[in-house]
């Protein structure tokens, strides 16, 4: 499973360098990091409204569309879902609660 996260965290990577003009990632990074933002956000909004529907293939859909966007953003930011997987590695086995409490320290 991970593996399809690696293959697009390289995609996205090589993007950096690519057209904007035929590369619709590149595009966002030439457009800067507010246009990521703004696109995560829109997914994020999209997939809530979507859930909110209860039809299952459509939440699937754009939730792929905020895990597409949200890479981009980590990719962005010198980061990879690796980073990411780790924080929840390290978060694993620890009570949710706990953890919070935590972080407010």
């Amino acid at each position: 499973m991970n593996d399809i996260l690696e293959k697009l965290a390289a995609t996205l990577e090589a993007r950096k360098g690519a057209d904007p003009e035929t590369s619709y990632v590149a595009k966002l990074y030439a457009r800067g990091l507010d246009a990521i933002l703004k696109k995560v956000g829109e997914e994020a909004a999209e997939t809530l409204i979507a859930a909110k529907g209860g039809e299952k293939g459509q939440i699937v859909h754009e939730v792929a569309d905020l895990w597409f966007h949200t890479l981009v953003l980590l990719a962005s930011q010198g980061l990879g879902p690796q980073d990411v997987l780790a924080e929840l590695a390290r978060r694993e086995g620890v009570s949710g609660l706990a953890e919070k409490a935590a972080r407010q320290k």
